[in-house]
C-alpha cells in the first residue's frame, strides 16, 4: 500500500500559491495550489520552495479536502490530531483541529465578503467541530478485517483512496479534484496527498480474561449517502440509499496484531427501506407520512440487494412498534418486503416496548433465541497468523432498525455483539462451554462502557443528543436514574430537532456534496426571513407578553382590580399567540434550507399521513402567501438539481471545472 504524507509545512506566497511540503521523506514531491487559477501543480523532487514564501507555525496533519462556496474555493487542512489507539501496528487518529484557506485572494475567512459566504463557512466550520472523523496513515480504517483479507492481492501497491469503501470514505467530495487529477494524469499522483476519513467512532481497549489478555475494538462507520439529521432524512432514496446507515465492527485480537488471532464481528442499521417522513410541526411526535411512490419496490430491492452483495444473506430486525404512532411504517414495511421478495434475506419483528415493558430488559434475551440459528449460520471472521486460510468467514449480517436506528437499536445489537462475544472466547477455548462473559468484571465492564460512549457518538451525530436507555448498555440493568437521563435527553432531542437541526442538515449536504453551490450565487432566502409578517410575529408577540407577565409581578398592589384585567390582557394574548404558533408548527420548525423538504412536507401523492397538524387555519390571504413562500422553495430546490446534474455529467465526461 502506497504510504501516505503524515505531516506537511505550509508556506503562503502572499496571494499567489500555497504550497505543502512533507515533513519527510526529505525531498518528496510538494504540492503547491495557485490561489488565482486554481490550478493544483504536483512538484518535482527537491523544488525549492519560493523565498518570498511565509512558513506557517501549524503543522499540517493532513488535507481534509478542498470545497467550493459561492465566493471562493477552499482548502480543509487538518491542524489537530488525538491518538484514539493503535491497530495492525498502525496508528488511528482522531482529528480536532482545522484550518480553511481561500483560494479567492480577495476573500477572507476571518472576514467574509456577503452573508452568504459567511452562512457557508459557518455550516462548514459546524460541521467540522460537531463530527468525529478518525483516519490512519497506513491502515484501511473505511474497510472491515473481512473485506481487507478478501483483497489483500489485488489491492497490492494502490493508494489507500483507490481501496476505501465509497459508502464510508466520508470526504471523498470533498477530495473529487484530487482523485480527478491522479486518474487522468499519472505524472501528477497525488495519492500521498488524499487521505480517506470516516464519521463514526473508534474504540479499543486491552482486557483481561483470566490468565489471557486480549484487546477488544469497537468501529463504527457512517455512510455518506443520504446522511443527515433525524427527522430531515428519513426511509429511502430513489438508488436504495437509507438515511443512519451505519457499519459497526467488534475485533478481538489475541496476542500481537500481526502474529496472533483476529476475530471481527459485523453489524448494521439503518432505516426503515421505504419512502417515510416524520413531519415536524412542534408537536412531541411528529406526523407520520408513507409515501407510495411507484419505484419504492426497486429501491427496497436496490438496498437489499445491495447488503446480499456485500455482506452475504441477511436477517432484517425491525424492532418498532406494532400499534400507535409507529404502527403504519411497520405495515408498509412489511407489505413492501413482501412484494419485494428479496433473496438471502429474513424478516424478524420485534416489539421492543411491548417485550421488554415494565423495565423487563432482560426479555432481549427472547430476540436472541429468535435469532440464534442466523447467529450460528452467518459466523464471524477468524483469522490465525499461522494459517494461510480463514478459520472462519462471515457469512450474513444482522440488519436492525428502529424510527430512528439509535436508541433500541443500541440495546439490540450491544446484546447480539456479547452473545457473539462468548461464542467466540468458547471456540478459542479461553472460557468453558459452561461460562460467560458476565462472570469476568474487566472484560465485562470494558465491553459495556465500549458499547455505551458507541450508542452515545452515533445518537449525537443523527439527533443531536447521546443516546437514551444507556444504562441497560451500560449496566445490564433498567435504572430509574437512567429514566431521568432519557427524559432530559428526549426533551434535548425535540428543542435541537424543531429548532436547530435545520442548519445542521444544511452542512451535512454542504459536506457530502449532495448540494453544490454555484459561483457567484447569493440568494437573499438563504439568510434572510421571508415568512409573511403574520407568522414572524406571533413569537415576538408571545415573548413581550410574557415579559410584561413577569414585569407584572413587580408592579404596586393598588388596585386588584386593574391587575386582574392587567394579567387577563397579556396571559390572553400570550394564550391566542401560543395558539396560533402550534396551529402554523411548521411555519416555526427550522427547516433545512439548501435543499428545501417542500415536496415532503406538502405530499399530496397515494400514501398514509397520520395528521396535518401544524398547517394552519385555511385562511386564503395567508394560504397564498405560503403558497408563495412554498413555489420559490421549490424553484430554488430544482434550480441546484440541475446544477448537481450538470456538474455530475461534467465529471462523467471528463470537463470537471464549474467555478
Amino acid at each position: 500500500m502506497k504510504s501516505l504524507h503524515q505531516r506537511l509545512t505550509l508556506y503562503s506566497d502572499g496571494n499567489e500559491t500555497y504550497t505543502f511540503v512533507p515533513a519527510e521523506p526529505v525531498g518528496a514531491r510538494s504540492l503547491t495550489i495557485y490561489r488565482n487559477s486554481g490550478d493544483i501543480v504536483l512538484n518535482a523532487p527537491n523544488t525549492p520552495v519560493p523565498v518570498t514564501a511565509e512558513r506557517s507555525v501549524k503543522t499540517i496533519y493532513g488535507i481534509y479536502g478542498m470545497i467550493s462556496l459561492a465566493m471562493s474555493e477552499y482548502i480543509i487542512v487538518i491542524t489537530g490530531r488525538e491518538l484514539r489507539g493503535h491497530i495492525m501496528r498502525q496508528n488511528i487518529y482522531r482529528a480536532t483541529e482545522y484550518d480553511i484557506l481561500p483560494l479567492n485572494p480577495d476573500v477572507s475567512v476571518q472576514t467574509p465578503p456577503n452573508a452568504i459566504e459567511a452562512h457557508l463557512l459557518a455550516l462548514v466550520r459546524s460541521h467540522l467541530q460537531g463530527g468525529t472523523f478518525y483516519f490512519s496513515y497506513a491502515w484501511d480504517i473505511t474497510r472491515r478485517l473481512q473485506a481487507q483479507w478478501q483483497t489483500l492481492q489485488q489491492d497490492g501497491d494502490k493508494a489507500l483512496w483507490e481501496i476505501a469503501d465509497d459508502r464510508f470514505f466520508w470526504n471523498k467530495f470533498l477530495h473529487s479534484r484530487f482523485i480527478d487529477i491522479t486518474s487522468t494524469n499519472p505524472d501528477h499522483n497525488l495519492s500521498a496527498y488524499i487521505l480517506p476519513v470516516i464519521y463514526g467512532t473508534f474504540d479499543i481497549r486491552p482486557v483481561s480474561v483470566g490468565i489471557h489478555q486480549l484487546r477488544l475494538c469497537l468501529i463504527s462507520r457512517r455512510s455518506r449517502y443520504r446522511a443527515g439529521t433525524r427527522y430531515f432524512r428519513r426511509g429511502i432514496d430513489s438508488e436504495g440509499h437509507v438515511a443512519n446507515f451505519n457499519e459497526t465492527e467488534q475485533i478481538l485480537l489475541v496476542g500481537g496484531d500481526d502474529s496472533g488471532t483476529q476475530l471481527s464481528f459485523v453489524q448494521i442499521r439503518g432505516s426503515i427501506p421505504v419512502y417515510w417522513a416524520e413531519i415536524n410541526n412542534l408537536r412531541y411526535k411528529p406526523d407520520v407520512q408513507i409515501m407510495e411512490l411507484q419505484d419504492t419496490i426497486d429501491a427496497m430491492r436496490a438496498h437489499l440487494q445491495e447488503n446480499v452483495n456485500l455482506y452475504g444473506e441477511q436477517a432484517l430486525v425491525n424492532l418498532v412498534n406494532h400499534k400507535g404512532h409507529e404502527k403504519p411504517v411497520k405495515e408498509a414495511f412489511e407489505r413492501y418486503f413482501e412484494q419485494a421478495k428479496p433473496p438471502k434475506t429474513r424478516y424478524e419483528y420485534f416489539d421492543f416496548h411491548s417485550e421488554c415493558k415494565n423495565m423487563r430488559w432482560d426479555r432481549i434475551s427472547v430476540l436472541i433465541s429468535k435469532l440464534e440459528d442466523e447467529l450460528n449460520q452467518y459466523g464471524y471472521f477468524h483469522l490465525e497468523s499461522s494459517k494461510s486460510e480463514p478459520v472462519k468467514l462471515q457469512t450474513g449480517v444482522i440488519r436492525t432498525n428502529c424510527m430512528d436506528n439509535l436508541d433500541r437499536t443500541n440495546v439490540a445489537q450491544a446484546a447480539i455483539a456479547k452473545w457473539t462475544l462468548n461464542r467466540q472466547l468458547k471456540a478459542l477455548g479461553i472460557i468453558q462451554e459452561n461460562d460467560s462473559v458476565d462472570n469476568y468484571d474487566d472484560l465485562i465492564k470494558e465491553f459495556r462502557e465500549m458499547w455505551t460512549d458507541h450508542a452515545n457518538f452515533i445518537s449525537l451525530a443523527y439527533s443531536g443528543t447521546g443516546a437514551l436507555k444507556t444504562d441497560f448498555t451500560r449496566t445490564g440493568k433498567r435504572t430509574r436514574k437512567g429514566l431521568f437521563e432519557d427524559g432530559y435527553n428526549s426533551v434535548m432531542r425535540y428543542l435541537k430537532n424543531n429548532f436547530f437541526d435545520g442548519a445542521r442538515q444544511d452542512a451535512f449536504d454542504l459536506m457530502t456534496g449532495a448540494w453544490i453551490p454555484r459561483r457567484g450565487w447569493n440568494p437573499a432566502t438563504l439568510v434572510v426571513d421571508r415568512r409573511p409578517l403574520i407568522i414572524r410575529a406571533p413569537p415576538y408577540v408571545l415573548w413581550f407578553s410574557l415579559f410584561m407577565i413577569c414585569a407584572g409581578l413587580t408592579l404596586p398592589r393598588t388596585s386588584d382590580y386593574s391587575l386582574f384585567y392587567y394579567f387577563l390582557l397579556w396571559f390572553t394574548v400570550a394564550a391566542i399567540s401560543l395558539v396560533f404558533i402550534l396551529m402554523h408548527g411548521i411555519e416555526y420548525v427550522n427547516w433545512p434550507r439548501l435543499q428545501p423538504l417542500t415536496d415532503i412536507i406538502y405530499y399530496e401523492g397515494p400514501g398514509f399521513r397520520s395528521g396535518r397538524r401544524g398547517m394552519g387555519l385555511g385562511l386564503p390571504a395567508l394560504e397564498k402567501l405560503k403558497e408563495g413562500a412554498a413555489a420559490r422553495a421549490r424553484d430554488i430546490a430544482e434550480q441546484h438539481r440541475r446544477v448537481k446534474s450538470k456538474r455530475l455529467e461534467e465529471i462523467e465526461m471528463g470537463t470537471k471545472r464549474v467555478d
